[in-house]
């Protein structure tokens, strides 16, 4: 975990993303008030928190469990003057204890996987006011049939993947209408691996008598790879959904 930790920290993202597919996927909540309060499940290091920020004159409350995200983020905040309109706290997401419908918007950039697609969109709904949306972005399928070591690779990973159909019919069986969703282009994977990528030269060079750490890296390689690879098959899909019931 120390290596991983390494590879991962201090990066502007922890998952695929730009601002640019915020901003679109922002553009299809309509009818919002003035100044809508919006939750941000698995915040990381908060690029698309403060995004939404300029997009929007939003109160927002960002949530991760890990610490040191958290503090790079407050003492943004306290440089920018942003008390006002953002808070982080340190938070499980599979156990939020907000009051029922107190949110207009639910956000959640890479992050819902952790709960699994269909458990997170059941367990976070009751914190969502009617008519509110739910905007997330999550690992799909784009394309049927994926090579044999792209498949076992996800399978592994992420069992839980689905196709984007598939996605579409678990949202509406959890009691959303599906607004809008599309795929995020290359270059938003790209912004996230490519300081990764940057990275793995010298931790190589640093853990080369490390077998175990050495294989933490080549994880990281293969990941990427398989991206560069195989990514008409599958990417990070933005769905936008309305609470209706």
């Amino acid at each position: 975990m120390e290596v991983f930790f390494e590879i991962h920290s201090d990066n502007p993202r922890e998952g695929p993303g730009n601002f640019n597919s915020t901003k679109r996927a922002f553009k299809f909540l309509k009818n919002l008030p003035k100044k809508p309060i919006i939750l941000d499940i698995g915040c990381g290091p908060g690029k698309q928190t403060f995004d939404l920020l300029k997009i929007s004159d939003a109160n927002i409350t960002a949530v991760d469990n890990y610490q040191p995200y958290l503090d790079s983020i407050q003492n943004r905040i306290n440089i920018k003057g942003l008390s006002n309109r953002l808070q982080v706290l340190n938070k499980d997401m599979d156990n939020l204890d907000f009051d029922t419908e107190s949110f207009d918007i639910i956000w959640s950039e890479g992050a819902i996987y952790i709960m699994e697609f269909e458990n997170g969109l059941n367990s976070w709904k009751k914190f969502l006011k009617p008519n509110g949306y739910i905007a997330v972005t999550e690992i799909s399928w784009i394309k049927e049939n994926p090579p044999r070591d792209l498949y076992s690779f996800w399978n592994n990973a992420y069992p839980a993947i689905q196709s984007v159909e598939s996605n579409l019919e678990t949202i509406k069986q959890c009691g959303y209408k599906p607004v809008h969703h599309f795929t995020l282009p290359e270059n938003a994977w790209w912004d996230y691996y490519n300081p990764i990528i940057k990275k793995l030269p010298r931790l190589k060079e640093k853990y080369a008598n490390n077998k175990e750490a050495l294989k933490v890296i080549a994880e990281e390689e293969n990941e990427i790879e398989l991206y560069r690879k195989y990514s008409d098959y599958y990417g990070y899909v933005f769905y936008i959904m309305q609470n209706i019931n």
